[in-house]
């Protein structure tokens, strides 16, 4: 019998290899306070929300510190915002955070004014009369003309009433949002002002 001739066997082509999957790239890290990347959700919210705290209450928070007699208000707000970046977490909402802002500048600048009578009163020679403070070019254009004429009577009051009369009548915030603010009574609030505003309208008086 013939051999019946079976031709050669073929190979399949080999399945070409599938195109490389499109890789994503990263989003960019958006740098901390303190030049590390942040990454984390929320760290970034934290970011984002004490920058737009900044852009909008920068310029009344430094005008508080002014008229309170912080003798550095720049260094004031800036610790104030440092304090509202650490404790963001645990802040409610952007009320809440804007809330602590105004109560931390009040601390800081109590006891910056209280560190500072405190050192005078430690001196070795007998301190001399307080010079005029010399604002600078940025304080200075903070305040209106009208405000400035009050500003040496008003550093002159106690601190506490200083405090009420500033919130109450410069930014303009309601009884119980300078309570607070204080830290104390919405009664303590009417005390505060009210006896401040004679205190300040005795000492204008004087002045005439």
């Amino acid at each position: 019998m013939r051999r019946r001739h079976r031709p050669p066997a073929t190979l399949a082509p080999a399945p070409a290899a599938p195109p490389p999957a499109a890789v994503t790239p990263p989003a960019p890290a958006v740098p901390g306070p303190l030049g590390s990347a942040v990454t984390d959700p929320e760290d970034l919210e934290r970011e984002a929300g004490v920058a737009r705290l900044f852009e909008l209450h920068y310029s009344s928070m430094l005008r508080l510190a002014v008229l309170l007699g912080a003798d550095d208000p720049e260094n004031v707000v800036a610790e104030a915002y440092y304090q509202v970046y650490r404790r963001w977490r645990r802040l409610k909402d952007v009320a809440a955070a804007e809330a602590y802002l105004r109560s931390t500048v009040c601390d800081l600048t109590r006891m910056r004014i209280r560190h500072l009578q405190v050192a005078r009163r430690h001196e070795e020679q007998p301190a001399s009369p307080p010079e005029q403070t010399v604002a600078s070019a940025e304080n200075t254009a903070l305040l209106r003309d009208d405000q400035r004429v009050l500003i040496g009577a008003l550093q002159q009051l106690p601190a506490r009433q200083r405090e009420a009369l500033v919130l109450r009548h410069w930014l303009g915030l309601k009884e119980a949002e300078i309570a607070a603010a204080m830290g104390i009574s919405r009664g303590s609030v009417k005390t505060h002002t009210s006896r401040g505003i004679a205190a300040l309208t005795q000492a204008m008086e004087a002045r005439r």
